[in-house]
């Protein structure tokens, strides 16, 4: 999903100029073994129909594709971090920009990824489905030993990594979903998710000004909702991060450098709510968080990859961002980041850190 179908924008336009996202995925699964009758580990997938079949969970089998500039995929970066995945999924890192075909593993030596060989991810669903005609979307997950895409099912992949990748999660790795708030965690979700996730994409890819003026209340109704909500509480469910903060997180941390002006989302800044404000400075100072953030390679794919938004192509300085590191005081409400399990540890695998100055140092 997210900014991989971003550059094909006006194809998701409907007549009434509402920018409506294209959500169609591979809807594959992977799960334990056992779970499915015939699944075991160094088998394939269980199942006749692309987007049905189910794959056995395998340490060293896949391999995440995401990129840094995409909220969704920024979002199954901070799960596989948080859970401590790093050893059962490698990661392969897209450039921010892209053309219409494809992200491309441009930061990487030749153009390559490094462990499949790919130059552009389109790759990948070819070798799944032969002339793939969706959008070629980040996060994906791919089979090694066929490197090809199993799912692009961004929520899927996530509850996935939560539910079915428990024999590998590291010790002290949090619950995310925890059963007695799933219910609030979906139901915040439900509104959230098309008001603030998408919310931001409605209002810059409107091809109408109603479409616009109705995206854009409904946005900041939202957003409204959410600092009065976060006023007296530290995190969006309970007294722990969960899902529901990694949601929000990649839309708010996006908000000031880009949707505020970009995508004309621009009542207010985010760093001029003091509840939201002093909440993404709280997330964004935990590990997990704000170390996954590449600020440059954000900025880089929204105004240069979105000519129909920004056509001369040219990339602001600012905002500033090291209040990004000033102070919170959150913890005045309580809380605890990761309930009865512990934060990661440093970044250990030297490609998979964010490079110094592109944080908010």
């Amino acid at each position: 999903m997210a900014d991989e179908t971003e550059f094909i924008a006006a194809k998701n336009a409907s007549t009434s100029g509402e920018f409506v996202r294209d959500a169609t995925y591979i809807n594959d699964r992977v799960v334990k073994a056992g779970t499915v009758d015939g699944l075991e580990p160094g088998g394939g997938p269980v199942g006749d129909k692309i987007g049905e079949m189910r794959w056995p969970v395998e340490a060293g089998r896949y391999r995440l594709m995401a990129a840094r500039a995409c909220p969704w995929a920024s979002r199954t970066i901070i799960v596989r971090r948080l859970l401590g995945l790093e050893d059962a999924i490698s990661m392969g890192l897209a450039g921010p920009t892209h053309d219409i075909n494809s992200w491309v593993f441009d930061l990487d030596p030749d153009g390559r990824d490094p462990v499949t060989g790919l130059h552009r991810l389109q790759e990948a669903y070819f070798n799944r489905i032969p002339d793939y005609p969706r959008g070629i979307t980040v996060p994906a997950l791919v089979d090694l030993p066929t490197k090809s895409v199993v799912t692009n099912a961004y929520q899927k992949l996530n509850f996935d990594m939560l539910s079915e990748w428990t024999d590998f999660h590291r010790d002290g790795a949090p619950d995310l979903y925890p059963d007695e708030h799933r219910d609030e965690i979906d139901e915040l979700d439900s509104w959230i998710y098309p008001t603030v996730n998408n919310g931001v994409y409605r209002c810059g890819f409107a091809a109408d000004q109603g479409a616009y003026e109705q995206a854009y209340d409904e946005l900041w109704a939202s957003l409204d909702r959410l600092e009065e909500r976060l006023a007296t509480r530290r995190y969006l469910v309970g007294d722990t991060i969960t899902v529901a903060d990694i949601r929000l997180f990649t839309t708010l941390v996006r908000f000031d450098p880009v949707y505020h002006g970009h995508f004309k989302a621009n009542r207010s800044k985010i760093t001029e709510m003091p509840a939201l404000w002093g909440y993404l400075r709280d997330l964004f100072q935990t590990p997990g968080f704000g170390d996954t953030c590449d600020f440059p390679q954000i900025k880089e794919h929204y105004y240069n990859v979105h000519r129909d938004v920004n056509p001369t192509g040219v990339v602001p300085k600012g905002p500033e961002l090291a209040n990004f590191l000033t102070p919170h005081h959150r913890e005045e409400l309580g809380g605890r980041p990761f309930g009865d399990g512990t934060a990661p540890g440093p970044i250990d695998i030297a490609s998979e850190r964010v490079p110094a100055g592109h944080g908010a140092q």
